[in-house]
């Protein structure tokens, strides 16, 4: 699954740095994509060690790399002063474009939506993986699927 292009208008206030601020932007957008599309946890199931994550490391999972990025990738910064009496009327940039990625989980879902009867229960979880939006296609399409264990979020 590739996300061919992503536009985001990030309202920072007064930017103290845009250069940096584009970049947490970017960082922050790609990050939460890996989040909700990649970074699947898995757990020992039983045994001694019940509950032990195995996915506990960049060496364990799938983290984004520069291949993940969309090909076009639009930042802009609102061009907005803020009215709260902060450092230089700055507002937050590292943490809330993490959370903009719900955008790509929410485009994957109608994709499956449109892949299913109308309907259709759509049953699909995060992070969508392939797998993931294999087994909703196929729920969805009242076919027999294995269910994998599921990560709670």
């Amino acid at each position: 699954m590739k996300v061919l292009r992503a536009d985001i208008l990030h309202d920072v206030g007064q930017s103290i740095n845009p250069a940096i601020d584009i970049g947490q932007i970017e960082g922050g957008f790609v990050q939460g994509m890996g989040w909700l599309t990649t970074e699947e946890l898995y757990w020992q199931p039983q045994g001694p060690h019940a509950g032990r994550l195995f996915t506990h490391a960049p060496s364990t999972y799938k983290i984004p790399t520069s291949v993940d990025i969309p090909h076009i990738f639009n930042v802009k910064l609102f061009d907005n002063q803020n009215q709260a009496d902060t450092i230089y009327r700055s507002k937050a940039v590292g943490e809330p474009p993490f959370m903009l990625a719900l955008s790509v989980f929410s485009a994957i879902r109608q994709a499956v939506q449109a892949a299913i009867p109308e309907n259709a229960p759509l049953v699909l979880n995060a992070p969508a993986t392939a797998e993931e939006i294999l087994r909703a296609i196929a729920i969805g399409r009242g076919q027999a699927l294995a269910d994998r264990p599921q990560a709670k979020m």
